[in-house]
């Protein structure tokens, strides 16, 4: 006899959860901003509105007698960001001859749950191709990280990408439904290092990549409101050129801090560094082609956002109409979004 849909769906959705515990752990920044307590569930809504303080609040007033007047002078910093919901559904479907194929109850729910790892597996890459580069195919409407060339940049990178190359307030992408060149001299700027710059002939991570790195930890951490970058993710080559510096210095995280899988990680200042094979790519644009290397990330100041009624979330499995099979959804609606850019940064073009 066949397994019941009600057994099957209780089932699938019981085993769905070990395997989103499993997705977030093999992506280096889901991992590492879920750790930190940044994956945020709202009961849904229209958009994503989030609270942005761009400068300081008010003046203060030292006391030397304690009968000064006191300054009541204070700025309006504070701006709501605003964020679409990327939206996506992915069907789970046993056919008919597959059940007949693969006798007993044990067997059908290996198939659910292999359709299920399918699934993650195929959001994980696109999650992350469109987080860390922007060139997802299927989750465009999600926010991407990647502002390299993207202001009117056809071939370059995402005009309403966070982290751009332009000097610290000159930068003009609009992210969170805030233009940056509106707040140019705001927390609305990220930091940006190119190491080609000012190298007297000499190119590459050999020519400026420690200054670099230091001067993105020194200018985020003067900016951050809340902690500092914890985070560095780094392209194959930049990773392997900052550990072959080390030498001896070379220091690996303890195996417990490893991400799954045994992913080894480096640490600069404190800092976890992680491989990401979506960096690296050389961003063609009007000016010039610019590539980044790094990027210097705080937890404090971005957070992955689900809506409550959409996390994951997985329905019933419902025999399929017009077909020998039956299917069950899972639905996602989620969103990455920042709080604070200027405590961010990216390293351009350390391939070399």
């Amino acid at each position: 006899m066949a397994i019941q849909n009600d057994i099957l769906s209780s089932t699938a959705r019981a085993r769905s959860k070990k395997a989103v515990d499993s997705l977030f752990k093999t992506v280096p920044l889901l991992d590492h901003i879920k750790g930190a307590g940044g994956v945020e569930i709202i009961n849904g809504g229209q958009r994503i509105t989030r609270a942005a303080i761009l400068a300081e609040h008010s003046n203060i007033t030292q006391l030397a007698t304690g009968y000064e007047a006191v300054s009541s002078s204070v700025a309006d910093v504070l701006r709501s960001p605003e964020y679409e919901w990327c939206d996506f559904v992915a069907p789970i479907v046993i056919t008919k001859k597959e059940e007949l194929s693969n006798k007993g109850e044990r067997a059908v729910i290996s198939i659910a749950d292999s359709r299920m790892k399918s699934v993650l597996g195929m959001l994980k890459r696109e999650w992350e191709l469109q987080a860390v580069r922007g060139s997802s195919t299927v989750l465009t409407d999600m926010q991407t990280l990647n502002g390299i060339n993207g202001t009117g940049a056809p071939a370059g990178g995402d005009a309403t990408g966070w982290l751009e190359e332009t000097a610290f307030g000159a930068q003009a992408n609009v992210v969170g439904s805030l233009s940056k060149a509106t707040y140019a001299t705001s927390n609305w700027q990220n930091q940006t290092f190119d190491v080609n710059f000012g190298g007297g002939g000499a190119t590459g991570f050999a020519n400026l990549g420690l200054q670099g790195m230091t001067e993105l930890m020194i200018q985020t951490q003067i900016y951050a409101p809340e902690g500092t970058v914890d985070l560095i993710l780094a392209s194959p080559t930049s990773y392997r050129l900052y550990k072959s510096v080390l030498q001896a210095q070379e220091r690996y995280m303890p195996k417990e801090t490893v991400l799954d899988g045994g992913r080894l990680a480096l640490a600069f200042n404190g800092a976890l560094m992680y491989v990401e094979n979506n960096l690296g790519f050389a961003s063609s644009a009007t000016g010039g082609a610019d590539t980044p290397s790094m990027y210097f990330l705080n937890s404090n100041s971005m957070k992955v956002v689900f809506d409550s009624e959409a996390n994951f979330s997985m329905s019933d499995f419902e025999h399929k109409s017009g077909y020998a099979a039956r299917e069950a959804q899972v639905f996602v609606r989620t969103q990455l979004v920042a709080d604070h850019l200027a405590s961010l940064g990216v390293l351009t073009n350390a391939e070399g």
